[in-house]
């Protein structure tokens, strides 16, 4: 009886052991997904599993849903492993994330970069990542995109599993060179690059970004060794903005009548301020009229667009504080806006990030009374 008390004990600690060697660091980064203070639909994690940026690349991957299931493939390690994303009734809509986003000079020294997401209602993670090899990151992921909703949220280790995939998924960030970037959307412009180079999808250009990029001339750089191409499903496309700690700053966006070419608009050297909407900014299709094909003018666009400016030239030419910079974003929110279909879209988030501090403050759900900071 000895002896199979001690064979079963045997067996025991070789699974446990074997289950250690496998998933040991996702198991840590999973176990710490908690959510922030009393607030149910804001998360923080503490990103320590391994990935490959490379290998991902090399799976040519444009669609969430393969996404999930390459990570989902990656978590299984080659068992017979299945989760439900619970992608079955998304929230998406190809003229919602109404997202606003600018860099400004910062008052006491170096560069704010302001960002809205405007979005349904959904849960929201901030992921603090410190990759082997790139720069350590904190960013911002909108939880719907892996599934989760009102009623399904990361509160128990099953239900957290699928947060192993927000490192790939982030919306907006910043890393330890103070490089930040984030994400808007465009409406029927979903760029499909075809040139023969390994494909970096919808947001897994932004992480390629912050884990490599220190400037945005590396990150421009970085941009021509891939084809970006925007999940087809979402009905959308998107332009990118991103900006460094020097006060460098550009708009990326895909020319929908020439092959999704790429087109970059950099900020002026003699302004100390620059912003995006919803709608296009390359010189060969900007406008200061609303129109449909060129963006949103549902969203109000061109309105946030031209709200902002106004902001930054009344405010010492874009010269602001951090508080300037969130009242800023306040002005330009979302609050209950209801939509046909029955769902009212709000800003889900305003971020102001200090480039040279190197941290975030982040206000959810239109509550301006409240800020939950965060750092590197």
């Amino acid at each position: 009886m000895k002896r199979f008390f001690k064979t079963i004990l045997l067996i025991v600690v070789a699974a446990v052991v074997a289950a250690a060697f496998l998933w040991g660091r996702e198991a840590v980064s999973i176990s710490s997904v908690r959510q922030v203070a009393d607030n149910e639909y804001l998360y923080e994690m503490d990103y320590t599993a391994r990935y490959d940026l490379d290998e991902l690349l090399s799976a040519d991957i444009d669609g969430n849903k393969d996404l999930v299931s390459y990570v989902v493939g990656k978590l299984a390690k080659g068992l017979p492993v299945k989760l439900d994303s619970g992608k079955d009734d998304p929230v998406s809509d190809p003229l919602a994330e109404h997202c606003t986003s600018f860099q400004a000079r910062n008052v006491d020294g170096g560069w704010i970069y302001g960002r809205n997401y405007d979005f349904f209602k959904s849960p929201t993670l901030v992921l603090h990542s410190n990759p082997k090899d790139g720069y350590a990151s904190l960013s911002v992921c909108d939880l719907s995109h892996l599934g989760y909703k009102d009623g399904k949220l990361p509160v128990d280790l099953k239900s957290k599993l699928l947060c192993i995939a927000a490192v790939y998924a982030p919306m907006d960030g910043i890393n330890e060179k103070g490089l930040c970037t984030s994400i808007m959307a465009l409406p029927k412009q979903a760029a499909r690059q075809n040139t023969g180079k390994h494909i970096a999808g919808t947001s897994i250009l932004m992480r390629l970004w912050l884990d490599r990029c220190a400037t945005v001339d590396e990150a421009l750089a970085l941009l021509g060794t891939v084809d970006v191409r925007h999940d087809a499903e979402a009905g959308s496309g998107y332009h990118y903005m991103v900006a460094d700690a020097n006060g460098d700053c550009a708009v990326v966006e895909f020319d929908l009548n020439d092959g999704w070419k790429t087109m970059v608009t950099r900020k002026s050297q003699d302004r100390n301020w620059m912003h995006v909407t919803n709608h296009l900014l390359a010189p060969e299709y900007y406008t200061t009229e609303p129109d449909p094909v060129l963006g949103n003018p549902h969203s109000k666009s061109w309105w946030r667009y031209a709200t902002v400016a106004d902001f930054m030239e009344s405010h010492n030419d874009g010269t602001i504080t951090l508080d300037e910079a969130q009242e800023c974003l306040s002005i330009v929110h979302w609050k209950d806006l209801v939509w046909e279909n029955g769902m009212v879209e709000d800003t889900q988030y305003s971020n102001v990030y200090d480039q040279k501090a190197l941290t975030l403050r982040l206000r959810p759900w239109n509550d301006y009374a409240t800020t939950y900071n965060f750092s590197l």
